[in-house]
């Protein structure tokens, strides 16, 4: 990216110091999200107008200092002094100091002066300030620093004129000549007599300032955010707390998105039957229909859950009680080489892994995050339930108890795979333990449905505009593999043999009758062996491929497919499946990765294809190993 014409304007500060809430508040929705270059640490960036100037505003990842240790801290280190061509060193930068942690932020700020850059000091917090007690002399800290303090509180736009107009006042001086605030002392100057602490002075000189600018100490008290971490930091009902919120966030997110889920089958339900009545009968009526239309629908059926779960996590986020969370769930997922933070993408990935993945940006270390990502496919997804009910009364159809026990044990055996796959990974390929749990745990704040919704609409722009594409592209494939080559139509013959004919001669039902040598022992033939094959498009789909290849049309329900497959017979009159090849088929689907599409955001959020490659081929093996041990074993008694 080059410079161009645009003015760059960087937001730099603390996590949690509210400098996201900010730039949303400064960007709006002009803004635009992307990976840095080469890193998977994502940016975002918003064009705005500052009196007659064209700008450019990017929100810096989160950092304490600028002696990276982190991803995100060596990326906005890199960016503010121009290390990589990752993006064009900011013009301008605008710290963001948390009011109720005055003193800790003012370190990052001494590291800043070294920038020699023109700043404008964005104070935020400053209602939580008030709430403890805490008074400061905003012109006293002008002074100290040399460069414009500018309170903001986050739920009002009050701030923002004055803001505009301060960076208006830098931009017509000229950014070159516009004066630079004081520098603090240097960390090479404090090197001797310091104790062997490089930062010391860097510290006093943070210490002085605050003693400054706070007029009234703040008040130590047991208030109400002390009694609810008491509870929710507790080692018992701390865990309690967030199996109850984590329940109704997955509750919430399965109800609250049938709704529009609905809505858009009915809406692509809609489409199709407009493209069957203006594009006549054959191969381009069935690409637009079952290909493109139907591709775009299985993208955007996502969608609803995709925004739900990121909005309630960034209301949970906001409000400060996620790193509660994760500081509650670190002891018991760290034996299987987890983070706790990865407790949240695994709950959500229940629903759904797309967003699931796409969720564990907030995992900071990228082992752990990559290692989260790897084993998420294995928590049970709602795609995988038309293929559990199916299962359940094909092995079970006159028990409702004994149903219900196949499903929890389906969803036990995931979560295990899941910790088992990454205490593998963590012992092989991804060598070496998780990091220590060094959280802050910030205070809590009302959340702000702005930022929200904000963030939401971001974040499920950005899934349709980078995995949308993607998802399409496979979906028009499996559809020319599941349509050629054509036989000969026979004239009067029956349209559900002909259905089942035409799959069977088709480049997937060759695919089917070539891999049955390969799942025969599994129990499976080639019928499942095509529905195998098409479930890489969405596991669903077996359902509905199964359906066809018994002549019942791709509409049948479950509980109509296992009927037909109870109902089969060999060439030798014999039950064609037996309760073996269920509970196999059962195993195969808990454990295998068909869902390409999650693929997609697998390579979308790692940046590489060997990743998603490698969670294919893990699972593929862990799924065929699982259902070949079960057939066999089943098959005994």
């Amino acid at each position: 990216m080059t410079k161009e014409s645009r003015n760059q304007i960087a937001l730099v500060g603390n996590p949690n110091a509210g400098k996201t809430t900010l730039f949303n508040a400064l960007s709006g929705l002009n803004m635009k999200t992307s990976n840095y270059a080469g890193t998977t640490v994502e940016r975002a960036v918003g064009r705005i107008s500052i009196g007659n100037h064209a700008c450019e505003v990017m929100d810096l990842p989160g950092m304490y200092s600028m002696d990276a240790s982190s991803p995100e801290e060596q990326v906005a280190t890199a960016v503010l002094l121009n290390l990589e061509d990752m993006h064009p060193q900011p013009d301008i930068l605008i710290p963001v100091l948390d009011a109720t942690n005055l003193e800790r932020n003012l370190f990052l700020f001494s590291q800043l002066m070294e920038c020699d850059l023109p700043m404008v000091v964005v104070l935020s917090m400053v209602d939580l300030a008030e709430q403890e007690g805490l008074k400061l002399d905003l012109d006293q800290l002008k002074a100290e620093l040399n460069c414009p303090v500018i309170a903001h509180h986050p739920k009002s736009k009050g701030a923002l004129p004055e803001l505009h107009q301060a960076l208006d006042e830098i931009l017509s001086w000229g950014v070159d000549s516009y004066p630079r605030p004081v520098k603090a002392p240097d960390a090479a100057a404090c090197s001797v007599g310091c104790g062997g602490c490089p930062f010391s002075e860097r510290f006093s000189w943070s210490e002085r300032v605050t003693r400054k600018v706070v007029l009234s100490e703040q008040q130590m008290s047991t208030g109400w955010g002390e009694q609810l971490d008491k509870v929710l930091t507790h080692p018992f009902w701390g865990l309690c707390s967030f199996v109850l919120i984590m329940a109704l966030v997955f509750t919430s997110i399965f109800w609250l998105a049938q709704t529009p889920m609905g809505w858009i089958e009915t809406l692509m339900g809609w489409m199709g039957s407009g493209v069957e009545f203006l594009v006549p009968e054959g191969d381009l009526q069935s690409l637009m229909v079952d290909g493109i239309v139907g591709g775009v629908g299985s993208t955007l059926v996502f969608l609803p859950q995709i925004c739900i779960l990121f909005f309630l996590l960034t209301l949970l986020e906001d409000s400060g009680y996620l790193s509660r969370a994760a500081f509650v769930m670190d002891r018991m997922l760290r034996v299987a080489g987890l983070p706790g933070s990865a407790f949240v993408p695994l709950l959500s990935g229940h629903a759904c892994a797309i967003p699931a993945i796409m969720s564990t940006r907030v995992i900071s270390n990228w082992r752990d995050r990559l290692v989260t990502i790897l084993v998420l496919p294995l928590a049970s997804c709602g795609a995988r339930l038309p293929v559990y009910s199916m299962v359940a009364i094909l092995v079970f159809p006159n028990s409702l108890p004994h149903a219900v026990l196949l499903f929890t044990a389906a969803y036990f055996l995931g979560i295990c795979a899941a910790l088992l796959l990454a205490l593998v990974l963590r012992q092989t390929i991804l060598r070496g333990p998780s990091d220590p749990l060094l959280i802050e745990l910030p205070r809590y704040k009302e959340p702000s449905l702005n930022n929200a919704l904000r963030q939401t609409w971001r974040k499920g722009l950005a899934f349709l505009k980078q995995a949308g594409s993607i998802i399409l592209v496979i979906s028009v494939v499996l559809w020319v593999l599941s349509t050629y080559p054509k036989r000969e139509a026979v004239p009067g013959e029956d349209p559900s043999l002909s259905a089942v004919l035409d799959q069977e001669y088709s480049f997937a039902g060759r695919m089917g009758k070539a891999v049955e040598p390969v799942i025969k022992p599994l129990g499976f033939d080639w019928r499942i062996g095509i529905g195998i094959m098409a479930s890489f498009a969405a596991r669903e789909v077996v359902v509905a491929s199964l359906a066809i290849t018994y002549g019942l049309g791709d509409e049948a329900s479950p509980e109509e497919v296992a009927h037909a497959m109870r109902e089969a017979r060999d060439a030798e009159g014999r039950p064609q499946y037996s309760s073996a090849t269920g509970f196999s088929l059962l195993v195969f689907f808990v454990l295998a990765m068909q869902c390409l599409p999650t693929q997609a955001v697998t390579r979308k959020e790692t940046g590489s294809w060997k990743w998603p490659l490698l969670q294919l081929s893990s699972m593929t093996l862990m799924a065929y190993l699982g259902s070949l041990a079960t057939f066999q074993i089943l098959s005994q008694f």
